[in-house]
């Protein structure tokens, strides 16, 4: 992709705003809380041990070198912008809990000399032991880190660099300028306002829409209560049961799928794979959805081909794929991960077709029409998978509209006999042929 004209002015432009805004912001913000008599702090046992490494201040001042440096890399306006208003969102977002929920640094550290007590005095010249959690500097740091990782090929300089970020997320410890806790709540700071400003795509709130099938609503019920049930063990259970905020969270977000943004909220590229943000902060589900499928499937892992070249079957784990020319994807929860796709030209992108829909939730009658189209192009020149999270559904009703637009099958009916045939452990509910009824053949 060629680089747009005029992008280091305006990247010399967010800076020129942002500087400033996060100076004040961070500062007034640190300057009110030292002030107030309920700055609590939340530090576990363990971390009396943490070792005081001054030279690691090193890495910790170096984000901002590389905050700046951020900027030179991306390609067009839209990523340009949508890097900037990740930061931006990551500062509002960390100084809205800093003043909800204030917390202190509680250890002290002893007096350092030379270049590096030089460099921590500097920094406490407008850092207060206030203002932890969730850490800035990290949320700062995942931004800028998704940054670098997608322009850097070279792997010698990947290597470099994600090696530095580490050290950069190390650092925060190290210099005992930050507690445990405040690390992946940074984390998670820093991954959602990447998936509220994913570098392509629509935006979130641009494909949002209420639900209007009620089922979609009951699955949302559902993963909002899982949610609430594990939010309230985290805060209820002492420190150690905090890990349970990331899974409400995570089924939170599931739910808000559900009800508001649909499939595109796991934010599933037309490369198979889910958006870093959505990778990290949906993990826990991610890990109980892969889990799930293949627990259904144990028993009938491989494809089954319905006809003429075209098989159902689970989203391909590795080397599952290998067999097939072409892939129609209809998963939105769960990586489709193609075999040397991203060594293909752009020309041979259409050897994979992605078409995310929702987990038990009835594909409309014109994402199933874009599935029959994509089996046809596909089979051409050799074997399909139509696939999605176990292959007895959405993948299932796919293959079905195929059947009936292709003439091969008059009714869905006589569809789903067919497929059954070759996948017995197909489910095609009332709605299911509902929609598909209205792509059978007219006399």
């Amino acid at each position: 992709m060629a680089r747009e004209a005029g992008l280091i002015r305006r990247g010399i432009l967010w800076l020129l705003l942002l500087g400033p805004f996060f100076f004040l912001s961070y500062g007034l913000s640190n300057s009110y809380t030292a002030g107030r008599d309920d700055v609590g702090s939340l530090v576990f046992a363990w971390e009396r041990q943490m070792p005081l490494w001054p030279w690691t201040i090193i890495p910790y001042w170096s984000i901002d070198l590389l905050y700046g440096l951020s900027f030179l890399l991306p390609l067009s306006r839209r990523e340009m912008d949508r890097h900037a208003l990740a930061l931006l969102s990551a500062q509002l977002l960390s100084v809205c809990c800093f003043l909800l929920w204030p917390l202190r640094f509680t250890f002290e550290r002893p007096e350092l000399h030379g270049v590096f007590g030089w460099l921590f005095d500097v920094l406490m010249g407008f850092d207060k032991p206030y203002n932890q959690a969730p850490s800035l500097h990290i949320a700062l740091l995942v931004i800028i880190w998704t940054m670098f990782a997608r322009h850097l090929r070279q792997p010698l300089w990947r290597w470099v660099v994600h090696g530095w970020m580490g050290l950069i997320g190390v650092s925060v410890l190290t210099t005992w300028q930050h507690h445990f806790i405040d690390l992946p709540t940074g984390a998670l700071a820093g991954l959602l306002c990447l998936w509220l400003w994913p570098h392509e795509g629509p935006l979130p709130w641009q494909q949002a829409q209420w639900a209007r099938d009620p089922q979609r609503w009951r699955l949302a019920l559902r993963y909002g209560l899982g949610a609430l049930v594990l939010a309230l063990a985290g805060f209820g259970a002492g420190n150690t049961a905090l890990w349970l905020l990331w899974p409400a969270l995570s089924l939170l977000l599931v739910a808000l799928n559900y009800a508001l943004f649909g499939a595109g909220g796991f934010q599933k590229g037309a490369d198979g794979q889910l958006s870093v943000a959505a990778r990290g902060l949906l993990a826990p589900y991610l890990l109980g959805a892969w889990v799930n499928s293949r627990l259904w499937t144990w028993r009938r892992a491989q494809a089954d081909e319905v006809c003429e070249g075209v098989y159902l079957g689970r989203v391909p784990g590795k080397g599952e794929a290998s067999g097939f020319v072409g892939v129609v994807d209809l998963s939105a929860e769960l990586a489709c991960k193609i075999p040397g796709a991203a060594q293909r030209p752009p020309a041979a992108s259409q050897i994979y077709a992605s078409l995310p829909t929702l987990d038990l939730i009835t594909p409309s009658h014109e994402l199933l029409q874009q599935a029959a189209q994509a089996i046809e192009h596909l089979r051409q020149p050799g074997p399909v998978l139509v696939c999605c999270a176990l292959g007895y559904s959405r993948s299932a009703s796919a293959v079905a509209a195929w059947l009936l637009t292709s003439g091969r099958c008059q009714t869905s009916a006589e569809a789903e006999v067919l497929i059954r045939k070759a996948r017995p452990g197909v489910v095609l509910h009332p709605a299911h042929h509902q929609v598909l009824q209205g792509l059978e053949a007219r006399p």
